[in-house]
């Protein structure tokens, strides 16, 4: 279901995810007219169900993003189909462009485009992306409970989710991959907790029957496993903010990039707010905070520029 376009809203959400949605939402239930243009690609496409998000434990993340929109749509907000390809200042507002043609003025903006992860490049690995492939012991953790969990070493967060996901089994197998292996404490720590450190690259996945069984080295080693844990690189979908002049910058502790943002995700562009993943690579519990928050932010603002102008025509 697409919703028509209006020419112009008092904010315009791109991005339709649980932040984007979030933030709509929050916007419609205080009657700001409101629309959030979604492309329909989120980074939660090849995951079963989500986990650790209170009373949607379990949810399919289709099932979850199209109740979210039923309850935008509700509070009398748009949902488009459609991919924006440019954002740009016109007067006091923004033009937003689709890539049909189609465009929309706002008042503000609110860019809730998420992440994409950098996955390596492994045979078999893509396609068992959030299945028995993954990277969050809080998303997928329960799930792999007392199984044979790999961690392959991709950079400096792997000894870190290594003793993380120790918590959740003791056959936890640390491969070094293409790197040199962890830092000498990090090594202490890993045999410490019993956690087996393989040298050599990983060269494939080995897959039967529709599930994960292990990995290949290059040396032709076969080791068994039911899960595999990565920690990819993220990189921000932030090219309608660079319209802006808004950079990514490294994060302080993922191997990553995110959009820096005050806590309410108000950006250095007057009138521009980010959420979600773009400026906080959080859990959906997060995204979804961080969603509404910069919905509160931007009717707070709108609500300040109206009195402004309200004061003025009347003084």
């Amino acid at each position: 279901m697409t919703d028509q376009f209006m020419s112009s809203y008092d904010v315009v959400v791109v991005g339709g995810g649980i932040a984007g949605l979030s933030g709509a939402l929050t916007l419609a239930r205080v009657r700001r007219s409101v629309a959030v243009i979604d492309s329909g690609a989120p980074r939660s496409a090849s995951v079963q169900s989500l986990h650790g998000l209170l009373a949607r434990d379990g949810m399919a993340p289709t099932e979850l993003l199209e109740r979210g929109r039923a309850e935008v749509r509700g509070y009398g907000g748009h949902v488009v189909n459609g991919e924006v390809t440019e954002a740009t200042r016109d007067g006091d507002g923004f033009a937003v462009t689709l890539a049909d043609g189609r465009s929309v003025r706002a008042r503000r903006l609110l860019v809730a485009t998420g992440v994409t992860d950098l996955l390596p490049d492994i045979p078999g690995l893509r396609e068992r992306w959030g299945r028995d492939v993954f990277h969050c012991p809080y998303h997928h953790g329960w799930e792999a409970r007392d199984q044979a969990i790999g961690v392959l070493g991709t950079g400096p967060m792997a000894a870190h989710l290594a003793l993380m996901f120790r918590q959740l089994s003791t056959d936890i197998t640390y491969f070094t991959h293409l790197s040199d292996g962890p830092e000498s404490e990090q090594a202490e720590q890993l045999a410490a907790t019993g956690v087996r450190l393989v040298a050599g690259a990983v060269a494939a996945l080995e897959v039967a029957d529709d599930r994960l069984r292990g990995v290949r080295l290059v040396d032709g080693t076969v080791v068994g496993l039911d899960a595999l844990a990565i920690a990819p690189q993220v990189i921000p979908r932030a090219e309608v903010l660079a319209g802006f002049g808004l950079r990514p910058v490294r994060h302080p502790i993922i191997t990553g990039e995110q959009i820096p943002a005050d806590p309410t995700g108000r950006t250095e562009v007057p009138g521009v707010w980010a959420a979600g993943n773009l400026i906080d690579l959080a859990h959906p519990v997060g995204a979804a905070a961080s969603g509404a928050n910069a919905g509160a932010a931007i009717n707070a603002d709108l609500i300040t520029e109206e009195i402004q102008q309200a004061v003025g025509a009347t003084g």
